[in-house]
């Protein structure tokens, strides 16, 4: 047995190491107290909520900075919040024509379906592109064959095509996509600031749709990450939208809104913003959008051409009544303003019919572009029949007095309104805007076929027939709105420096490119839904053979330089040499997925697929469900209905 001494020895030994043990554990709760000080310190800095990445549900993965957690600098008045109306959604007007009173026969069925699977492909290649080559960046270099980031580089093209995979029944494609959306952290960025209108149309409309469609609950909880984010654009002194989203200014409530902002990016969140707040029961983006939606109405009868807004207007204006001046001079369709007029009657739609505010700013708008911004071509005599019945959408100077001066200019991103105004027309009982948006929608395709590449440029001019002196009624659909007019020589050699150069009656191409923009076919597909004449899916099939023929590349597709090139000739430089210049812009856009293709792929598709009777489409084609009579905001049955006043 041991001895006394090791005894004590022993004893010692232990007391000496007790001590050891319990100072560590003193320090290790001294450590763990710091941590949680330091923890709850960070957690009560609004403006800077750090969040640990632990998933939450399945691959979900939080975002590093909580945006719903962060203090308004300009917090709204709660008692003023506005909500999304009350009652039941009004049964609307059908919208979609009645395809199941034509019986097609099986060579059309066939021939539709291999359309269709054509398009499908054209997805396919360009998706497993941007998968191998792209993965998680905004967007494809197609030629180059690596990724590039133009929208803060949370992966644009992937978020942007989720619907279209859906869609397509690209089932492993999309899965994958979604499993990867679920990580996206938006607090990591590759640029200091984006845009609060294309990161809303992309990205916040693209989980939207998504999960409108399939119902993944992952893509709702990053669409209110994003949510929250963007409602942040709205913490300004006046409350409207500052689109140069900056960071690190958002966290701090330093945004401001521009003097000169394009109406496009102040009006174009409305679509988004409603169905977050429908899904999530939130008001809060509902009532952010809305404050714009009232400037837009208080400013619409007092602008230089009454019923539309200037191109730019002044948001920046620190009166809580009158935040808009709208005094500018040039009216458009196209770049910069397009798509503010094009979401009036689809919020109409998208709120069950229940705010006649969209109803009044779309028929007001709809009614000055008819009266001043829309033109017929003067036709060369090439049409062994009757030539096409075509109407296209121009610019307008106006300086409010005495001048209303129509630029038939032409730009591809115009080509919407003919689907805004065919829209409009079945939705308000206006059935000449119906025959004005097939008008403009043939336009657009008229001025594909025109080139020696089946595509039209992105911004062209055209010489216009002359004006007629009046317009008729909306109600007299016998009378010809836009008069006809005979080819002139004289009048077309007059007006061309270069008489030749491009396709009668084009007197100018400013930008020859083709940037694989949607607007037409997007025209023609609503065009088709509404009045199904079949010859606009023949009109679309040659719309895309072009198309593909003048972008494929070796694995993917590609925006190119000069349309009035044919795909395979020489193209001459800035100087008529030739062969010195490429034909390609080894780009490939988010939207040639999540636009472009979808609409091909639609119109050739089973009409009841993604129905306009069910969803009003964002304008980046992302689809968003439709209240109807009987379900609420979000699609659940439970109400009743009730007939549209």
């Amino acid at each position: 047995m041991p001895g006394i001494s090791d005894s004590f020895t022993t004893a010692a030994a232990f007391h000496s190491a007790m001590a050891i043990l319990t100072a560590r554990r003193f320090q290790r709760l001294a450590l763990l107290t710091v941590v949680a000080l330091v923890f709850y310190i960070l957690l009560d800095q609004a403006d800077y909520v750090a969040i640990p990445i632990v998933p939450k549900t399945g691959q979900y993965v939080q975002s590093t900075y909580d945006w719903a957690r962060r203090r308004m600098k300009y917090p709204f008045d709660e008692s003023k919040l506005i909500k999304l109306p009350e009652g039941i959604p009004r049964e609307l007007p059908r919208i979609q024509y009645d395809f199941s009173q034509d019986e097609a026969s099986e060579s059309h069925i066939k021939t539709q379906k291999e359309r269709q699977e054509a398009v499908k492909q054209a997805a396919k290649k360009s998706w497993n592109a941007y998968r191998k080559y792209a993965w998680g960046r905004d967007e494809l270099l197609p030629e180059k064959l690596t990724g590039k980031d133009t929208f803060a580089g949370w992966g644009a093209t992937l978020v942007d095509s989720l619907d279209t995979l859906w869609i397509m029944g690209l089932n492993d494609e999309y899965k994958e996509a979604v499993q990867k959306t679920a990580t996206i952290n938006w607090d990591k960025t590759t640029s200091s600031h984006c845009s609060l209108f294309e990161t809303t149309i992309r990205y916040l409309g693209g989980l939207l749709s998504a999960y409108d469609l399939n119902g993944d609950q992952v893509l709702l909880d990053k669409a209110v990450e994003l949510g929250d984010m963007l409602y942040a654009g709205f913490d300004t002194p006046n409350h409207m939208p500052a689109n140069s989203f900056n960071f690190r200014e958002a966290k701090a409530g330093s945004l401001r809104p521009s003097m000169g902002e394009s109406s496009a990016a102040a009006g174009t969140l409305s679509l988004e913003f409603t169905r977050l707040a429908q899904l999530t029961g939130d008001p809060k983006y509902f009532s952010a959008i809305s404050g714009v939606t009232r400037a837009l109405e208080k400013t619409q009868d007092d602008t230089n051409l009454p019923g539309m807004w200037p191109v730019f207007i002044d948001v920046s204006r620190n009166e809580p009544e009158n935040p808009i001046s709208a005094k500018g001079s040039s009216f458009s369709l196209g770049a910069s303003a397009d798509s503010a007029y094009e979401y009036f009657s689809k919020m109409y739609v998208l709120l069950g019919g229940l705010d006649p505010t969209y109803k009044k700013l779309h028929m007001k708008s709809m009614a000055t572009a008819r009266n001043h911004l829309l033109f017929r071509p003067m036709l060369p005599d090439l049409y062994p029949a009757t030539p096409p019945d075509v109407l296209l959408s121009g610019n307008v100077y106006a300086n409010g007095q005495d001048i209303i001066d129509l630029q038939p200019q032409v730009q591809h991103l115009g080509c919407f309104a003919g689907g805004m105004f065919a829209l409009g027309g079945k939705l308000f009982h206006e059935p000449a805007h119906v025959k004005i948006g097939e008008q403009l929608a043939r336009g657009c395709a008229w001025a594909y076929e025109a080139f020696p590449s089946g595509i039209m440029p992105e911004v062209s001019e055209i010489i216009p027939c002359p004006a007629p002196s009046s317009a008729p009624s909306s109600k007299d659909e016998e009378q010809e709105e836009f008069p006809r007019c005979k080819w002139d020589d004289a009048t077309y050699k007059e007006a061309n420096t270069a008489p030749g150069r491009y396709p009668k009656p084009f007197r100018a191409v400013q930008d020859p490119s083709y940037l694989l923009r949607p607007e037409a076919i997007e025209s023609i597909f609503i065009a088709y839904r509404i009045t199904g004449k079949k010859d606009l899916l023949d009109i679309a099939w040659r719309m895309f053979t072009a198309v593909q023929k003048a972008t494929e590349t070796n694995e993917a597709y590609t925006a190119i330089s000069d349309v009035n090139v044919a795909p395979g000739e020489e193209q001459a430089d800035a100087h008529g040499r030739g062969g010195t210049r490429s034909r390609t812009k080894n780009s490939m856009e988010s939207f040639w997925i999540a636009e472009t293709l979808k609409y091909y792929y639609l119109i050739f598709s089973e009409p009841d697929l993604i129905s306009l009777d069910d969803y009003v489409f964002n304008t980046e084609a992302h689809p968003l469900k439709i209240p109807k009579p009987g379900k609420g905001a979000e699609g659940k049955e439970g109400l009743d209905t009730e007939k549209e006043a």
